[in-house]
């Protein structure tokens, strides 16, 4: 989703669970890989678990990232699942 804060645009990145419960919310000039990097880092740090399964849109910066930070979790990329 993109904001508009003093007519700059973000991105907003947000974490929830199967119970809707918001994890984690951030807002970031880019939707790279930097991004989606620094995104899951803080999602790993401020919580105590690894997740067993991440649900995506099809954004390939996601899986490159995923790689990299969480080598062992399942990555699911569809466009109405992470709604």
């Amino acid at each position: 989703m993109v904001v508009t804060i003093k007519k700059q645009q973000y991105y907003l990145w947000r974490a929830v669970d199967l119970e809707e419960n918001v994890l984690e919310v951030l807002l970031q000039r880019h939707r790279d890989m930097k991004a989606a990097k620094r995104f899951f880092r803080k999602l790993l740090k401020k919580k105590d678990f690894v997740p067993r399964v991440i649900v995506t849109d099809k954004l390939k910066s996601y899986e490159a990232a995923k790689k990299q930070v969480m080598k062992n979790v399942e990555h699911r990329q569809h466009m109405g699942w992470n709604n």
